[in-house]
C-alpha cells in the first residue's frame, strides 16, 4: 500500500506521477513486484492531457471519464479536436471500492480534519488507521 501525503492546499493531480512511481504490484508467485499496473482508475479530476499522455507512454490503460467541459472543447474544435479517449464504464464501477475505503478512513476525526502539523505525523496516523481497519 502506498500512502503519499501532499500539502493540504495542493491538488491531487500534481501528486499523481509521484504516487504512480511509488506503486508496487505484487506478483502471484515469487519475484519482485511490478512497477507498472495494468490500468489506473481515477475520477474526472485526473482527466488532464498530461496524465493521459504519461499513462499512455508507460503502456497503462486509463479508466478515467472525460469531464463535460473537455467534451465541449473537443466537439467545438470539430475534426481538429480528435477522438474521445477510451473509457470502460464497467471497469470504472469498481472505483466505488476506493471511495468507500476513503470514507472509512475519514470516520476518524484526526484523519478527516488533519490536525497534525507535520506530514510525517499525518502519514503515520493514516497508516495506523489503515492497519486497524484492515485488521477488523
Amino acid at each position: 500500500m502506498s500512502i503519499l501525503v501532499s500539502a493540504g492546499q495542493e491538488g491531487d493531480s500534481p501528486a499523481f506521477v509521484h504516487l504512480l512511481a511509488a506503486v508496487r504490484v505484487p506478483r502471484q508467485g515469487a519475484g519482485r513486484p511490478r512497477t507498472k499496473p495494468l490500468s489506473v482508475t481515477a475520477d474526472k479530476a485526473f482527466s488532464s492531457r498530461a496524465i493521459r499522455s504519461h499513462l499512455r507512454s508507460r503502456g497503462i490503460t486509463a479508466v478515467i471519464p472525460e469531464p463535460a467541459d473537455q467534451i465541449g472543447h473537443r466537439l467545438r474544435r470539430g475534426s481538429r479536436g480528435g477522438r474521445p479517449p477510451g473509457f470502460d464504464p464497467v471497469a470504472y464501477n469498481d472505483r466505488n471500492l476506493i471511495e468507500r475505503a476513503f470514507n472509512r478512513l475519514k470516520q476518524w476525526r484526526g484523519i478527516a480534519t488533519r490536525y497534525d502539523k507535520h506530514a510525517r505525523t499525518y502519514r503515520g496516523a493514516v497508516t495506523l488507521t489503515a492497519i486497524i481497519l484492515w485488521l477488523k
